[in-house]
């Protein structure tokens, strides 16, 4: 064996990539150090600090909720005209689909507040604050089919493999808490699981970011997160004494290989141990005024619901942690609309008016970012027969309704619009990558400037895309 071998331990391809010029270890490792520290990845100052993300898996039917078209009312059961639907694609439920009758919507959609906004009878508290929110009528998105819609708003791409917005902001500003994750995900569904939407791990994906980045999932049922529980005979102190020795040998393999994943591991671990401490405090609400809860609904006291998952957000937020995502499927409605739309409305429309309330009660608001929608929208026609047991509405990527609350976006404001139909966007285009251009500038970010070098090319949240939609600034 050469001398040179005997005091350098051999290189691997991975070593070297990892060492080279500091490599990208040295960029993870620098994020992995952000501890209680300002945001210093910002490029202008940020109006928000943090993003809860109400997303609304299935698709809510905008026609019905919150974009007013008195000719579908008029033409209820009449054909829409081929003119309007001319070559454009629908999902396979339709998509062969002869007789396309509009119908108008379920229920009565008003004008509210002194901004007019236009909200249906079916969110009266989200009615109630329409003042407080910025409605966008002109979304609009390139994909009909639920995964790859939901991942193009959450990671600039219909494939799986991108990060994530949460993840991006973890990478880009890194943590402002010690005690709890930077990036936390809840899921729920309607009780009577009424369509067969599945939360993919891919939706809160670090993908090619250092694991570090990834989405923490909080479970509904059971322990929110696995493995947190010390096994029997397993005390504080003895735990800390095992994590230090592991620490120890994962920093001897750090040195030794330089892979930036080893010093995911070690963090990761530690995280672990605090959150032994942090997430049974979180969790216990025991704390909270009556008040508050009855804000939020009498579902707020069922784990795993989505006003038990919106009140936890704000708890989460309040601890530093800077993105969390909620999701809650069950506004598929392609037979049920008549009677699960209404379901999905009482689900969901306290809990969310209530989180916006506490956090403007709390002085929370102004420095987060509220998002409330889902992947697209729901056709102004009628998937199934007139009049049958049946009824729906199918997918609709052509124009939909998003609105905002906080976070330096305009409140008591309604931009762009849909034709007479609610069909297609004629004003004021806002695409998934606009979207995204959005938050990130409202959270002190040039999207064109937070990059990552992964196989030969620098990659973005918004790819090639996006511009910034000033109209939603306050």
């Amino acid at each position: 064996m050469s001398r040179f071998a005997e005091i350098a331990p051999p290189l691997t391809r991975r070593a070297l990539l990892g060492r080279s010029a500091l490599g990208l270890g040295a960029v993870a490792l620098e994020a992995l150090a952000a501890r209680e520290r300002p945001a210093t990845g910002c490029h202008h100052a940020p109006r928000a600090k943090r993003v809860i993300w109400l997303f609304q898996n299935g698709g809510p039917s905008h026609v019905d909720l919150f974009d007013h078209k008195p000719r579908l009312a008029a033409m209820h059961g009449q054909q829409i005209p081929d003119s309007v639907v001319a070559g454009r694609r629908f999902s396979t439920m339709t998509g062969n689909q002869q007789a396309r009758p509009c119908i108008g919507a379920l229920a009565p959609i008003r004008q509210r507040g002194e901004s007019g906004a236009t909200v249906s009878t079916l969110l009266p508290y989200t009615a109630a604050i329409a003042d407080r929110l910025c409605f966008v009528k002109s979304m609009q998105t390139t994909q009909v089919n639920h995964a790859p819609a939901i991942q193009f708003f959450l990671s600039g791409s219909e494939r799986p493999g991108r990060p994530t917005l949460g993840a991006w902001l973890s990478y880009g500003l890194g943590r402002s808490s010690d005690e709890l994750p930077t990036f936390v995900v809840m899921t729920s569904r309607d009780r009577e699981a009424s369509c067969g939407q599945i939360f993919y791990d891919f939706y809160w994906s670090s993908g090619f970011l250092p694991s570090v980045h990834q989405g923490v999932k909080f479970r509904g049922t059971g322990d929110p997160v696995l493995y947190l529980e010390d096994p029997a005979g397993i005390d504080r102190g003895l735990r800390r004494d095992m994590l230090d020795d592991l620490a120890a040998l994962n920093r001897r393999h750090l040195e030794r290989i330089g892979d930036p994943e080893i010093e995911t591991r070690i963090a990761q671990y530690e995280m672990a141990y605090r959150m032994q401490a942090s997430v049974p405090e979180l969790t216990d609400l025991s704390d909270e005024p009556a008040h508050v809860l009855a804000m939020y609904g009498p579902d707020v006291h069922r784990k795993g619901s989505f006003a038990y998952n919106c009140l936890l957000a704000r708890r989460l937020i309040e601890r530093g942690t800077r993105y969390v995502q909620l999701m809650h499927a069950g506004w598929d409605q392609h037979r049920n609309l008549y009677t699960q739309l209404e379901v999905q409305c009482r689900d969901t429309d306290a809990p969310s008016a209530a989180l916006v309330l506490d956090l403007a009660q709390r002085g929370l608001l102004d420095d987060t970012l509220v998002i409330w929608g889902g992947e697209f929208g729901r056709t102004p026609f009628l998937q199934g027969k007139l009049g049958g047991v049946d009824q729906g509405r199918d997918h609709h990527p052509y124009g939909f309704t998003t609105w905002l609350a906080g976070g330096g976006v305009r409140a008591g404001h309604s931009f762009g619009a849909t034709d007479e139909f609610g069909f297609d966007v004629v004003a004021d285009p806002v695409s998934p990558h606009d979207l995204q251009a959005t938050i990130l500038h409202l959270l002190g970010i040039d999207h064109e400037r937070l990059t990552y070098r992964f196989q030969g090319r620098r990659y973005r949240l918004t790819d090639v895309h996006g511009n910034v939609v000033r109209g939603l600034l306050a």
